[in-house]
């Protein structure tokens, strides 16, 4: 674990004051919205290994994330790219995107989730409030379907080419329910998260998303997308869902304070 927190921890550069997503040649310093899931370990890592250096780090990769990937609807850019040397902002794009400028589910999913940790392990106000208005993009957003389930990026119906193709992404939604979860304990008004919430969990656990005991690969959730424009993981059931699922579980458990291990 020291080992792991101390590697992930080489990767940040106090010049673009982000950690490094990829080293692939065709980037110059690549930063994706994903990273924002990484921070917990170095919050935890420097608490349990005494490196203050590591909450540092963690803390100015999101505030660094917050003036650069995000647009006026807070919606987020999957990927920045910077100037190493410099820290510019040489590029805003998306690697799993439909578009550059499009809002992919999944990477509004990570950031929701990511600035929730951040503000538990900081308290830092800024943090709570970009958590909340990522969360009202998404709970507001006029092209959430009516099961809260969205469709693997908000902006594909904009996409005429791949627009008649437009599966859901479980796992995105998955995400979200276990971030809103963790905001209605922080927020001021959390009511409304934990509401929301439970709705796309009845959603996932319906016959429409929920596999039957021995089907679906055994896997948990159906209906999850990869890397839609790869042509890799399209509908299919993803690890990462039904982790996200459980955990959302078992957030949800708490909340409402029910043991489901009494229940047939």
């Amino acid at each position: 674990m020291a080992d792991g927190a101390a590697k992930l921890y080489a990767r940040f550069s106090p010049t673009v004051g982000k950690i490094r997503s990829w080293d692939f040649a065709w980037w110059h310093y690549p930063v994706i919205i994903d990273n924002m899931m990484n921070l917990e370990y170095l919050y935890w890592s420097a608490n349990q290994f005494n490196k203050p250096e590591y909450t540092d780090a963690a803390t100015t990769h999101a505030l660094t994330t917050m003036k650069n990937h995000f647009r006026k609807d807070y919606s987020s850019y999957h990927l920045v790219d910077y100037d190493p040397k410099t820290g510019k902002v040489l590029r805003k794009a998306t690697h799993q995107g439909v578009t550059d400028e499009s809002a992919w589910a999944r990477g509004q999913a990570w950031g929701l989730y990511g600035y929730t940790l951040c503000y538990a392990n900081t308290k830092n106000p800024k943090f709570l409030e970009q958590a909340e208005h990522i969360a009202s993009f998404i709970m507001n957003h006029p092209r959430m379907p009516k099961d809260k389930v969205p469709v693997w990026d908000f902006d594909v119906h904009n996409a005429l080419d791949i627009a008649e193709r437009a599966p859901r992404d479980a796992s995105a939604a998955a995400v979200i329910a276990s971030a809103l979860l963790d905001l209605s304990t922080q927020a001021k008004d959390g009511k409304k998260y934990a509401n929301y919430a439970e709705d796309i969990l009845k959603s996932l656990s319906s016959d429409a998303y929920l596999a039957k005991p021995g089907e679906n690969s055994f896997f948990l959730l159906k209906h999850s997308v990869g890397a839609f424009l790869y042509n890799s993981e399209i509908d299919t059931p993803l690890g990462y869902a039904d982790y996200y699922y459980l955990e959302a579980l078992k957030r949800y458990a708490t909340i409402k304070k029910i043991d489901f291990s009494q229940k047939s």
